[in-house]
Order: C-alpha cells, then structure tokens, then sequence
C-alpha cells in the first residue's frame, strides 16, 4: 500500500506547485494593467462556467475513488488506524465552522461557515515537502487521511446545506461525480484475462485503473485550470467590497483556516489519545501533530468551489477568496517557519 500512496503523494506534490503558479498567475493577471481582459477570456464561450461546472467534475470523481479506496482497503478501512484521523478532521471541521459563525452571528452571511473546512490535499502536500526529512513518511500518510476524510465532510455538507439554496448545476458537479466515483467497483474481475503491461498478473479494480488515468490529469490540468478561473481577485475593486458587512466574512474564512483548524486539529487529537479512541502512528509525537494542524489551514479547491456555492453576491465572493487565499498563505508560511523551528532536521543521505 505504501508504494501507491507514495505515487499519490508525489503527483499531488508536483500538483501543489503547479497550483500555486496558477493563483500567482491569476492574481498578478487580475491586478495588471491587463486586468480587464481577466474577466474577459474567462467570460469568453463562458470558460470559467465549463471549467466550474464541467472539468471539476472530474475532480470529484477522482475524490470519489480515492475516498472508496480508502474505505476498502486503505487507512479509512480499519477503525483502530482510522479512528485519529477522522476525529482530527472533525475537529478540523467544528472549529474554524465555529469561528466563522461566532463572527458572523449578526452579518447575514451565516452560509459561509462551511468555507474554512477543507484542507487542501496538493498545497498541504506541496508544503510538506519544502520540510523534507524533518517530517517522517507516516506523518505524510497521516495529512492524506486526514484531507480525504476533511473531502468527505465536504462533500457531505454540500449534499446536506447546499443542496437546497445553491446552483443545480455547481452542486450536482460535486455530488454527482463524487457518487460515480463511489460507485465504481474496487475488486478486479476474478475471470478478466492478464493485462499486457503484466501478463501474469490479473487485471487492476475498474476503481484503480480509472483513479491512475484520471488522478494525473485531475491534478496538472483541471486544478491548475481551475485556481487561474477562480483566484483572480482585482484587489483596487475591494476598497468598496470590504465594508462592514464583509468584514466578518473575511475575518470569519481567514481566521478559520489560520487558527480553527489548527486548534481543532490539535485539541481533537489530544483528546482522541487521551481517551484512547486513537494513538499517534509510530515516530509521530506531539511536535508533528502541531505543524500538521498548522499546515491543515491550508485551503484552496475545495474552498473556492464552497465559496463559489455560499456567496451569490460577487463583492462578498471575491472577499470569501481572497480570505481563503490569504488565510491558507498564512498557515502555510508559519507551517514551514514552526517545522523548521521545533522539528530536527533527518539524517542526511
């Protein structure tokens, strides 16, 4: 299992880069000279519209799958190893949705509490990496569990919340590739004859070859594609946006990404140990789990898709991205400055 989780880790790695030129792109491309034509390529054939409506559904089919693998025969299939993880997400979830709605209790935007939730598998991954041999491999495994449970809470408060005040179309992306993927079977054909790449060896689950060809693709294409549609955000328009109403949707996403998650993260982890519901993986100590809370505020693509359901308001919407992208550049950067601070540097090679 760990070779496929490794490949896994090292696409959405590459992918976290990727992503983070595309956001660069799009806000320097937003706030240039240019900006007008921002706006304008996106508007053309309504681009934007079939990258949101269309592309992402690849997205979540390949959630989908991974999400089913997980549940049958990955870390999410025994509850002793899984256990942790799913109550370091919930914590995860409660307290940044807590912080916003605390923020928000009078404003009348109460819909976005949902938008600081979700970690960003690639950019969280993409982090970790910059940390190196300080953080083990178990460590790595433990922030990929903890962002495919975090999708499934996603998914679940999209089905639940925004099924009945959003788009059709943006939530039926969501739900109806997350099900296919659900859907797809995960055992290969007892009788199916050998594949060519392996002759003696049975063909792979229509779960697994569907999640190989798709995941690639999903993670150097559709996501980048889908942060240079969303994240330009023309900050001279915000002067008038960010009034007083806006302001605790801002402070809402942005202290809920940067603080609740690594809160919830940590005080649910300590309270799952406490408890005996779960224990830390081995080499893992309390250090780890602080940089992994830390680094869990690092959202993006889920954000941006629960931001784009949340706020049909455009002035309140770019005010949502714009928090969830300075919320996550700051969990990012104190991530990596906490890492390297009380985390030892690994053995050299």
């Amino acid at each position: 299992m760990l070779p496929r989780i490794e490949r896994f880790l090292a696409v959405e790695s590459a992918s976290g880069v990727i992503l983070l030129l595309a956001a660069a792109i799009a806000l320097l491309w937003a706030n240039s000279p240019a900006w007008r034509t921002y706006e304008a390529v996106w508007a053309t054939f309504s681009l934007r519209f079939w990258i949101n409506n269309g592309l992402m559904t690849l997205f979540f089919l390949v959630v989908g799958l991974e999400i089913r693998h997980e549940i049958h025969s990955g870390a999410l299939s025994q509850w002793r190893a899984a256990a942790l993880p799913l109550v370091a997400a919930l914590g995860g979830v409660l307290a940044p949705a807590l912080i916003y709605l605390a923020l928000n209790a009078g404003s009348g935007q109460r819909q976005g509490w949902a938008v600081p939730t979700a970690t960003d598998i690639a950019f969280a991954v993409g982090t970790v990496t910059l940390l190196g041999k300080r953080l083990p491999s178990s460590l790595r495994v433990l922030l990929l569990t903890l962002a495919i449970a975090d999708d499934i809470a996603a998914l679940v408060i999209i089905a639940v919340v925004y099924s009945g005040s959003a788009g059709f179309e943006e939530v039926s992306v969501a739900l109806g590739g997350a099900l296919v993927g659900l859907l797809v079977p995960v055992r290969s054909q007892a009788h199916s004859p050998p594949g060519p790449e392996h002759p003696h060896h049975p063909r792979a689950s229509p779960s697994k070859w569907l999640r190989d060809a798709l995941h690639p693709w999903v993670a150097y294409c559709v996501m980048p594609l889908f942060a240079l549609a969303n994240a330009g955000v023309t900050l001279k328009n915000l002067g008038g946006a960010v009034t007083d109403d806006a302001w605790p949707i801002a402070l809402g996403i942005g202290l809920g990404l940067f603080l609740g998650k690594p809160l919830g993260i940590l005080l649910t982890t300590w309270l799952a140990v406490r408890l005996r519901i779960g224990a830390l993986p081995p080499g893992i100590n309390w250090r780890h789990i602080i940089v992994l809370g830390l680094l869990g505020g690092i959202g993006f693509t889920m954000a941006m898709f629960i931001a784009n359901l949340a706020f049909g308001n455009a002035e309140n919407l770019a005010v949502a991205k714009l928090a969830v992208l300075v919320g996550s550049a700051a969990s990012a950067a104190v991530g990596l400055i906490v890492g390297r601070l009380i985390l030892p540097e690994g053995p050299r090679l």
